[in-house]
């Protein structure tokens, strides 16, 4: 990637727009703007930036103007906007526009075409894995106990059926054991999926993160955090499988602390 010397920031809500941030400090960049939204963002984020504006979800106009005042040409969504949440408050005559051409609502359609708009005022929407590669799960064993090979034949068999699913555009995530598929992840997320399953699997259950066929790294990356690995370890997982190169860890020394004291353990898989 080019020399970058500004970038804006589409901050979401977590940790997640702050790890940015720092990460692009220390890459060399001069001057970071952020976008952040009401009733998402955490106001502290201003610590971190140059400028930081605070609109509405839905003011797509004022978005636009904000990077263009400030001369942003490369941006990163980071941080979860709810695609529902997108477009809710009063949006502008831009947002109405967008959305009135859309064909199917989804995340991929919304944050697509909010991607085609960022363009047209020559601003390029760089993956929201920009400045974290460091943080992408690495193949085999990445932190909490050597697993077992039932656990890992578990995890294989989900990470085939977690890739058809996400196929479909269902969800990303599954909870199995045994070979027999306890869970499904569908619009609760991650976290409530974990929970619904693992309450079948007796204390041996395995979670599978995968990425979408073709996803698109722009605005929609996998990710667990902190809050996952410790939801996990207390509904009775014994192993979080992701799928390696394309799931985030946030942050992920925090995360590693967080599987080794509560005896779980993550693991990287290729499909």
């Amino acid at each position: 990637m080019e020399s970058l010397s500004s970038l804006g920031i589409i901050a979401g809500n977590g940790i997640y727009p702050f790890l940015v941030a720092r990460a692009a400090r220390q890459k060399g960049i001069d001057a970071i703007h952020v976008v952040a939204f009401e009733h998402e963002t955490d106001p502290k984020l201003a610590e971190l930036a140059d400028t930081l504006e605070w609109m509405r979800v839905g003011q797509l106009t004022r978005l636009l103007k904000y990077f263009e005042k400030f001369g942003v040409r490369s941006a990163i969504m980071a941080g979860q906007i709810a695609p529902k949440n997108l477009f809710e408050l009063r949006p502008d005559l831009k947002s109405l526009m967008l959305l009135a051409n859309l064909k199917e609502r989804n995340a991929a359609t919304l944050f697509g075409a909010v991607a085609s708009e960022l363009e047209s005022v020559g601003v390029r929407l760089l993956p929201a894995t920009t400045f974290l590669e460091d943080s992408l799960a690495q193949p085999g064993l990445i932190a909490g106990p050597k697993p077992r090979k039932r656990l890992l034949d578990d995890a294989r068999f989900g990470l085939r059926i977690a890739k058809e699913v996400s196929r479909l555009d269902i969800g990303q995530t599954v909870i199995v054991r045994n070979g027999t598929v306890l869970a499904v992840e569908a619009f609760e997320g991650t976290n409530d999926a974990i929970r619904r399953g693992a309450s079948l699997g007796k204390g041996q259950a395995v979670a599978v993160k995968v990425s979408k066929p073709d996803q698109d790294l722009r605005f929609d990356v996998p990710v667990i955090g902190c809050q996952t690995v410790e939801i996990a370890s207390e509904a009775g997982v014994k192993l979080i499988a992701l799928e390696a190169g394309k799931t985030l860890l946030l942050d992920l020394a925090a995360v590693k602390t967080a599987a080794e004291s509560s005896q779980l353990t993550l693991y990287g898989l290729k499909e």
